[in-house]
């Protein structure tokens, strides 16, 4: 199809992509399948560990996830609400798991940052804050749980402004402390809303509203203190300020028990009416790639087992520029080859189905797509190449192998395939052989990932033996000639001929470098030092 400016203008304004980050167990997949039930995307919410009478989440669906109660795989899920179409991207919810969270940050206009009412701001939150206030993203803060005992409310407020530098614009605010939540504040209209409860949460709850003046008579110590509260905030110049909001300089505030679908409904009208829409890209240069240009995508993700039947492999994709048209042929800006996109699907958890046309801020599941890698661009028309990810440095590093002899060719495929995906670093050396590959992970979860997935993705039983280092450190090939003669690291390469050196310990990374200044020139903790270069 022909789509003019003004089409794709249009298009792109109504789309919020949005992605939630939290500390483990704060209720981030929770939040998502109640996001998913109040836009009438799904019938009935889903229970994270299985509880009895409520299915599966939909987000959740792999199966060391429903056997843990957490997320290890970013999930992206699509709904309409109202005339906005939202792109919710669900991260790994275990603290091992970064790698994947700061790809799909680099995929979204805005987060939802979610705090535990109990915890306040977890490590993990600052850390995933620190990359959204660096992309420049808007931050919607929910604090959940409150229907659980935690801290006060103000206290949360203060906490929130003194490690972020955010001031809070309430949308919503409790009445009643937390545990004892009997209801939400609306601080414009100056109503309430009591909420009866669907049992176990997995149904929409009937929320009345009451006048003040009602509230005030059933609630009147409640509701009296949290008109002071909110209204206190507005004196300190916490009121809601869209602008302040996408400059990062606030942050909407909601009050909410995901899992009794409390305070959800005022969220999603909010992402709705206030949710930032797709802006121009800056391609590799800096340079914003305007939404209007001809088509341009960024793969932030790839996925192997979510079609067992078929065992293909999925590369998530965000539309940035452009329209996209099932059977186009793309370019891969990376290789310069052209790409086709027959198959291109639209992802619902692990359900998809068929989607021809595409805009910016939109998501899409291109199948079969054995040669992308996160970080890789496609486009048509006009040439443009968008900056590819910067992985962290592997931390934990085990040796990988498959006891059964006859699987080594599934176990070989494996492995090379999680590498592409980024779910593991993948060394060679020549000591150890291709059968005995060295993985490098940031959190040692990650080898829990890689075992399953072998298992049930490729039929190939894994083991681990752990080695004895923690840091890694790109090198060029003089350096891995003096550095393979020495025995206190071990150099290693990946599959392109690159090699990286291993040690055991900051302090034997000094000892390396004051031998060979001119080999090891980055001081420890700098940018360069700290970080392994994935060159793909």
């Amino acid at each position: 199809m022909e789509a003019d400016t003004k089409q794709i203008l249009q298009q792109a304004l109504s789309r919020r992509t949005i992605a939630v980050i939290s500390h483990p167990d704060a209720g981030k997949s929770t939040l998502s399948e109640a996001l998913l039930l109040h836009s009438n995307a799904i019938t009935e919410a889903g229970a994270i560990h299985g509880k009895a009478g409520r299915r599966g989440t939909v987000s959740d669906w792999m199966e060391m996830e429903k056997a843990r109660g957490i997320s290890v795989s970013s999930a992206v899920l699509q709904f309409t609400v109202g005339d906005a179409i939202v792109n919710l991207v669900d991260t790994p919810g275990h603290a091992d798991f970064s790698e994947d969270t700061f790809r799909v940050l680099a995929a979204v206009d805005a987060v939802i940052m979610l705090i535990d009412a109990a915890k306040g701001m977890e490590a993990q939150t600052m850390k995933l804050f620190e990359v959204c206030k660096a992309r420049g993203l808007p931050v919607i803060t929910v604090i959940n749980k409150w229907d659980r005992p935690g801290q006060d409310a103000l206290e949360l407020v203060d906490e929130i402004l003194t490690r972020t530098g955010m001031r809070s614009m309430p949308r919503n605010w409790p009445v009643g402390d937390s545990g004892h939540m009997l209801g939400l504040l609306n601080p414009e209209a100056m109503t309430m809303n009591r909420y009866t409860r669907a049992p176990g949460g997995a149904k929409k709850v009937l929320a009345e509203k009451l006048s003040a003046e009602t509230a005030e008579a059933e609630y009147p110590l409640e509701f009296q203190t949290a008109v002071e509260e909110s209204s206190l905030l507005e004196l300190e110049d916490q009121f809601y300020d869209r602008e302040a909001f996408l400059a990062q300089e606030a942050t909407p505030l909601f009050f909410a028990s995901a899992v009794q679908n409390i305070g959800v409904e005022e969220l999603l009208h909010f992402i709705m009416e206030q949710g930032p829409p797709p802006q121009a890209r800056p391609d590799a240069e800096g340079t914003p790639y305007e939404l209007t240009s001809d088509f341009s995508g960024y793969v932030f993700k790839v996925q192997t087992g979510m079609d067992k039947a078929h065992r293909d492999r999925i590369a998530f994709m965000r539309i940035c520029s452009g329209v996209f048209e099932r059977g186009m042929v793309a370019t891969h800006a990376q290789s310069g080859k052209p790409f086709p996109t027959k198959y291109s699907q639209q992802v619902f958890g692990r359900d998809r189905t068929t989607v021809d046309t595409a805009w910016p801020g939109d998501v899409v599941g291109l199948v079969n797509a054995s040669t992308l890698r996160p970080g890789d661009t496609l486009h048509a028309g006009q040439s443009v190449l968008f900056p590819p990810f910067k992985p962290f440095a592997p931390e934990h590093f085990r040796v990988g192998k498959t006891g059964d002899a006859s699987k080594h060719k599934q176990f070989r495929k494996g492995i090379e395939q999680l590498d592409r995906e980024g779910v593991i670093q993948v060394f060679y050396s020549e000591r150890r052989g291709q059968q005995r590959p060295v993985l490098g992970a940031v959190g040692p979860m990650q080898f829990e990932v890689v075992s399953s997935r072998m298992e049930s993705d490729f039929g190939a039983a894994v083991s681990f033996d752990a080695l004895d280092y923690s840091v890694a450190r790109d090198i060029d090939d003089e350096a891995a000639a003096i550095l393979s003669e020495r025995q206190d690291c071990e150099v290693l390469y990946r599959n392109d001929g690159t090699p990286v050196a291993l040690f055991r310990d900051p302090w034997r990374l000094r000892t390396v470098q004051r031998d060979h200044p001119h080999l090891l020139p980055d001081p420890p903790g700098s940018a360069t030092s700290a970080s392994v270069s994935a060159r793909r």
